[in-house]
Order: C-alpha cells, then structure tokens, then sequence
C-alpha cells in the first residue's frame, strides 16, 4: 500500500526514551525523546509517485528503484521505536493521529510501526496536502489489518 515492493524488510529496534532522546540528537539534531525515528536505505525517488511524497525529491534516485540481484529482499531501512514514549502516550491520552487519543499501548505501537514504515517508503507529512495522504494511509492500512485479525 506504501509502494514498497513485495518482501521488503524493515528492521525495528525497540528503545527507551534515553536511547531514542540520543539518537534523535545525533542524527536530527533535535533535543530529547520522540516516539518514533526511521532511517531509510533508499532514497525517496526509488518509491513510486504519491501524494505523501515532497513532488522535489520525486526524481532523486528514481532511476535506483530497487535494482538488486534476483531473489534478493529490498531492505527499506530501519525503525527505532520508544516503547516507554509509546505506553506513555497511549494511556496518557496523547497518542493516535491527532495526539489526543487514549488506547491501548499495543494500538500506539501498531500506529507507530506503519508511520515509521511510511517514511522508509518515502512518505511524510510536514506538508499538510503530504500530512492529509500519509494520515488516510495509515488508517486504510491499521483497517485493512484489524479486518484480518478479526478473520
């Protein structure tokens, strides 16, 4: 659903909020702790077109979709997730889309993986017309999984 190809990996890295404040310094720039971080291996051209995506950076490394020896999984990069950050919002009230959602700490966690699979696939919200597409994204994919959850 993202325009990652099918068996791509992800690797997630559960942390605490020490752990996710110190990489979110070094690699952002940013002070203190955030729920989720993700560190793509590709560039975001290497992703088909799609309205969560900057149009600018559509081209960079469009010509590198996926080219790798046959057979080979397309390793989209790695999510680093503050699982302390994650139960904290979650029962706090200030977890889900909008920061004002009080569910369980799994539903938290759940949201946060596919947000942080977006953003491997290019995906991101600092526009609100990306924002809008990326949050429509998140909802289709969290339904489609809870519809087979409850098969």
């Amino acid at each position: 659903m993202a325009g990652a190809p099918a068996g791509a990996i992800v690797e997630v890295a559960f942390a605490d909020d020490v752990e996710i404040a110190e990489l979110n310094v070094t690699h952002l720039g940013k002070s203190g702790p955030t729920d989720v971080l993700s560190f793509p291996l590709l560039p975001p051209g290497a992703f088909p077109p799609h309205p969560g995506q900057d149009p600018a950076l559509r081209e960079i490394g469009a010509a590198e979709r996926f080219i790798l020896p046959p057979g080979l999984p397309v390793h989209l990069g790695e999510i680093v997730l503050s699982v302390e950050r994650a139960v904290a919002q979650a029962e706090g009230g200030t977890g889900g889309w909008t920061g004002d959602r009080r569910w369980e700490p799994a539903d938290e966690i759940r949201l946060l993986l596919v947000h942080g699979t977006l953003h491997l696939c290019g995906w991101d919200h600092a526009e609100p017309g990306e924002e809008a597409a990326m949050r429509a994204l998140e909802h289709r994919i969290l339904a489609a999984a809870e519809r087979r959850r409850n098969l």
